[in-house]
């Protein structure tokens, strides 16, 4: 795919990314969108253009030379002008982890600069990643999750059984949301799911009896006709594969028939309930659940492994000096 939105060279890094690193089309799509707008803010920038014209600027002129006249300081300018728009448009700080993203963005695109067209020069080096926050992350407990669960009514819609079954798979696999929706029945077999996860990368799921019980269930009352992704497990009212922002929709309204808070609940956090129930009362081994999860680096999965206040609790009073 051609961007022709952006420079040559953009373009070229794009692909670059795409076919050689392998990564994700949503990853390509995020490094689209930031390295666009980053050349957009700084063409008006260094030359003087009202920003209220920025969405009009067209920044397929720009050359390696106007991307070596680029300095930190510029890139620090473009990162406090995207929050400050943020925030006047959400009325919220725009988060530490959505700057370090085009941080990450910007110096991907060097560094392929750097390497590919035998550039002498680094004009961004010593850039700084924001410094990211670091907050206990936000899961379901069990109670909290059975009470998912139990939201939905089978005999009270046409995919009762369907939604039930996304839930269960996002609660007991913590799955991706992309994971998910990608699920074709090829990659069933038996009791085992084959994902392919970030960067095109391959990992076998376990489906235990939750899974398996509640795949056969929506299978069974699944639409055939005027089905038109015949290959896809989870399907819409119109026949196609459902789409990210259905689940999301989904995972949101049984989120408040359970009675939970919508505005800390997503699938994203179904994720890290999964995890964090296995880790919990499974006692599963770090390594293990780095492979569930599909974590390239055992330091992703450490944030699902978080000690809960009861562990902490119960490590103090288990000091020799407590009933002293």
């Amino acid at each position: 795919m051609k961007y022709t939105d952006v420079p040559k060279l953009v373009d070229q890094f794009l692909e670059f990314i795409k076919s050689i690193k392998n990564r994700s089309e949503n990853t390509v799509k995020e490094y689209h969108y930031d390295l666009r707008n980053m050349f957009k803010y700084l063409k008006c920038y260094k030359n003087g253009i009202d920003l209220k014209l920025i969405d009009e600027i067209d920044i397929t002129d720009l050359d390696i030379e106007f991307f070596l006249s680029i300095d930190s300081n510029d890139i620090y300018s473009y990162l406090t002008y995207i929050s400050d728009e943020y925030e006047l448009k959400t009325h919220r700080e725009l988060k530490s982890t959505s700057r370090a993203r085009k941080t990450a963005s910007i110096k991907s695109f060097y560094n392929y600069l750097i390497k590919e067209k035998k550039l002498d020069k680094n004009p961004i080096i010593g850039l700084e990643s924001p410094k990211l926050e670091k907050r206990l992350p936000k899961y379901l407990t069990l109670e909290e999750s059975t009470s998912l669960l139990s939201s939905v009514k089978f005999n009270e819609q046409r995919f009762g059984k369907r939604d039930y079954c996304i839930l269960t798979i996002f609660l007991n696999c913590g799955l991706r949301l992309s994971e998910l929706v990608n699920i074709n029945f090829k990659d069933i077999k038996d009791d085992k799911l084959n994902i392919i996860g970030k960067g095109n990368k391959e990992r076998i799921v376990h489906l235990n009896n939750s899974c398996i019980n509640a795949i056969k269930a929506y299978v069974a009352v699944r639409p055939k006709d005027g089905v038109i992704d015949r290959d896809a497990l989870f399907i819409s009212e119109r026949g196609t594969r459902i789409s990210r922002r259905m689940v999301e929709v989904i995972v949101k309204k049984y989120i408040e028939l359970a009675g939970l808070d919508t505005r800390k609940y997503s699938p994203h956090k179904l994720r890290h309930t999964a995890a964090t129930l296995m880790h919990k009362y499974g006692n599963v081994d770090i390594r293990a659940l780095q492979q569930v999860l599909g974590h390239e680096t055992i330091a992703t999965t450490q944030i699902y492994t978080h000690i809960d206040s009861d562990q902490v609790r119960n490590a103090i009073d288990s000091n020799p000096l407590n009933n002293i």
